[in-house]
């Protein structure tokens, strides 16, 4: 599967690029989901935005997610535990978690080595330069 080099972009005046990255972004705090899926999307991103782990699921069965972006700590199914199930699911799909507390970040490292951890709080800048690493994107200053 080849990915696209950024967002959508014109190529010519009125010609886009079909294709768009897609984040499945699972945060149960609906302020920062909001927050975050704004960044997002105003970045050029495709974003499904749900409030647990259990609700990312089911689009995980059914659609294609370059990027699964999850808060760990979430009630129901934690961010791990859905990592986990992405990779069975989804196997081409890559995780990043984000969470604010440093115990958590450790327990990631050690049970999903290859996700990102992102450590709140962090500038929303900072995120989309780390999705855009993550693909191989050139930085961009958009936010």
């Amino acid at each position: 599967m080849q990915f696209p080099l950024g967002p959508k972009k014109p190529r010519h005046d009125n010609e886009r690029v079909e294709t768009m990255i897609r984040i499945l972004l699972a945060e149960d705090e609906e302020a920062m989901r909001t927050y975050l899926a704004r960044a997002l999307e105003n970045a050029g991103y495709d974003v499904v935005a749900v409030d647990r782990g259990t609700a990312a699921v089911p689009f995980l069965e059914t659609e294609h997610f370059d990027l699964l972006l999850s808060d760990i700590v979430m009630p129901e199914m934690d961010g791990i535990e859905l990592a986990q199930r992405c990779a069975e699911i989804s196997p081409t799909t890559k995780v990043m978690f984000i969470t604010g507390f440093a115990a958590v970040t450790l327990k990631a490292s050690r049970e999903a080595p290859q996700a990102k951890v992102l450590s709140k709080p962090f500038h929303l800048r900072d995120l989309v330069m780390e999705v855009q690493r993550i693909f191989g994107q050139p930085a961009q200053a958009s936010i």
